[in-house]
C-alpha cells in the first residue's frame, strides 16, 4: 500500500516517537464547519501535550495521506462532496483520485499498515436495531475490522443509538479484547455506563500499558477496544438520551432512512433535538480519547523499547 506522510509523521514513525492515528470522517462528517477545524487542532495539540505525535488519516485526491496539513484538514472540514470511507470504499476513493474520509474501520486498517499501534476516535460503530437494517441484521464494518487489524482503539464505547448488547456480543465472537479504563461497564457513548459489564477493566494507565503490550506481544492477530467514557461533567443522563434516540429514530423512520444513512441522520437529529448538547458532550469524549491515547501510546512504546 502507497502511503504519503507528513513529515512530522514520517520522522516520528522512523525515530520510535509514539504516534496516534486519528479519524477523518468526524472532521468531514461529524461537525459543522469551523467547530470541526477546531476540533482537529485541539485534538493535535493534546496529543502532542501528551509527549506523541498525532497522525490524521484521510485519502486526498487518489492519495492514502498519514498525517494532514493545515490545507488538506481545510479540504475535508468544508468541503461538501467528501467521501465516507469504510475499507471497501478505499480502492474507488484512491481508484478515482477522489477526496475521502476514513471511518474506524478504514483508519485501523491504514494504521495497521502504517506502523501506527493506538487509534483515538469517538465512538466505534456497531450493531444496528434489526428495523433499522432494512429487515437485515446490520453491523457495521468498524466490527469486522477490530478482529483483523491489529491497532489498540480508544473510544467512548459504541454510539448510543446502536444495539449495545449485540455489539459486545459481535466482539466476543470476533475474539476481540475489550478493556474498560476506569470503568467496568461498557460506555454508552453520551452516556458514562450503559449497565452492561465489561469482560476487563483497570483504573491504571500503567497495568492498560501492560495489557496492551501483551496482546501484541502474544501475537493475537485482532485489534484491541479501550473504552474510556466521556468526562463526568459532560456526561448526558441515560434517560435523557433514550428519550432523545426514540424522537430521532421515528424521524428516521417516517423519512424513510435506513442503513448505512441512518447513523448520519439520527446524529445530525439528536444534535437538532437537543439544541447543540450532544455535539458538545461529542467533542468532550473524543478530546478525552484522544488525551488518553496519547498517554497509552507513551507507555505501550516504552515497554516496546525493552524487547
Amino acid at each position: 500500500m502507497e502511503i504519503e506522510y507528513s513529515p512530522a509523521v514520517k520522522e516520528a514513525l522512523d525515530a520510535g516517537v509514539p504516534v496516534v492515528a486519528l479519524e477523518s470522517t468526524i472532521i468531514s462528517h461529524g461537525f459543522p464547519y469551523p467547530i470541526n477545524m477546531e476540533l482537529a487542532a485541539k485534538m493535535e495539540e493534546i496529543i502532542k501535550a501528551e509527549g506523541a505525535v498525532p497522525a490524521t488519516i484521510a485519502i486526498i485526491k487518489g492519495q492514502i495521506k498519514c498525517g494532514l496539513t493545515a490545507d488538506e484538514l481545510e479540504l475535508l472540514a468544508m468541503s461538501d462532496d467528501v467521501l465516507k470511507c469504510s475499507v471497501r470504499d478505499l480502492p474507488v476513493a484512491v481508484g478515482c483520485g477522489k477526496t475521502g474520509a476514513t471511518t474506524v474501520a478504514s483508519t485501523s486498517y491504514i494504521a495497521e499498515r502504517a506502523g501506527i499501534r493506538v487509534f483515538a476516535t469517538g465512538g466505534i460503530g456497531g450493531v444496528h436495531r434489526v428495523e433499522e437494517g432494512g429487515g437485515g441484521f446490520d453491523v457495521s464494518a468498524d466490527l469486522l475490522e477490530l478482529s483483523r487489524s491489529n491497532v489498540v482503539v480508544v473510544a467512548a464505547g459504541a454510539k448510543s443509538i446502536l444495539d449495545l448488547p449485540a455489539t459486545l456480543e459481535v466482539l466476543e465472537s470476533f475474539s476481540v479484547p475489550v478493556v474498560g479504563y476506569k470503568t467496568d461497564t461498557f460506555p454508552a457513548f453520551h452516556s458514562i455506563s450503559s449497565g452492561i459489564s465489561l469482560p476487563a477493566s483497570t483504573s491504571h494507565m500503567e497495568e492498560l500499558a501492560q495489557i496492551t503490550y501483551m496482546h501484541y506481544r502474544l501475537g493475537l492477530p485482532s485489534g484491541m477496544l479501550v473504552c474510556n467514557p466521556v468526562p463526568a461533567e459532560y456526561a448526558m443522563d441515560n434517560l435523557e438520551v433514550d428519550a432523545l434516540v426514540e424522537k430521532a429514530r421515528a424521524e428516521a423512520m417516517k423519512a424513510g432512512v435506513k442503513g448505512a444513512a441512518i447513523t448520519p441522520y439520527i446524529l445530525g437529529a439528536l444534535n437538532r433535538l437537543s439544541y447543540g448538547k450532544t455535539s458538545e458532550v461529542n467533542m468532550a469524549l473524543a478530546l478525552n480519547n484522544g488525551k488518553v491515547a496519547a498517554q497509552l501510546a507513551v507507555r505501550l512504546s516504552t515497554l516496546l523499547e525493552k524487547d
